[in-house]
């Protein structure tokens, strides 16, 4: 399942629900035919991992919220782009056509 990261209280509920479990955050722009492409890959893995908690931030729609993540988790602002957050903090992201099942599950690895 795939729970949306719309405002603050999101952002900070699921920061605080990564010192449970990893939570890997998709930023999504409805502009970039890239991020498009990436998205069906993201939904596919979130619909097969069931030890790490999915969230998608609308870069274009909340982008206040998609300049703090970028600041709070000190990862520079990339769309598509994933963050895998653990014990509060970013241990891994990847953009573009780097955003694989293969890619993903390799991070989620490292971080449990």
């Amino acid at each position: 399942m795939i729970r949306e990261c719309q405002e603050e209280a999101d952002w900070e509920a699921l920061v605080k629900a990564s010192y449970d479990r990893p939570v890997f955050v998709f930023k999504h722009s409805t502009r970039c035919p890239i991020s498009a492409s990436r998205w069906p890959i993201f939904q596919s893995f979130a619909g097969k991992e069931s030890s790490a908690e999915c969230y998608r931030l609308m870069v274009i729609e909340d982008r206040s919220l998609s300049v703090r993540v970028a600041q709070a988790t000190g990862v520079e602002h990339e769309s598509p782009q994933v963050i895998l957050l653990h014990k509060g903090k970013a241990v891994w992201h990847t953009s573009h056509w780097s955003i694989t099942e293969e890619e993903m599950r390799a991070a989620l690895s490292m971080a449990v």
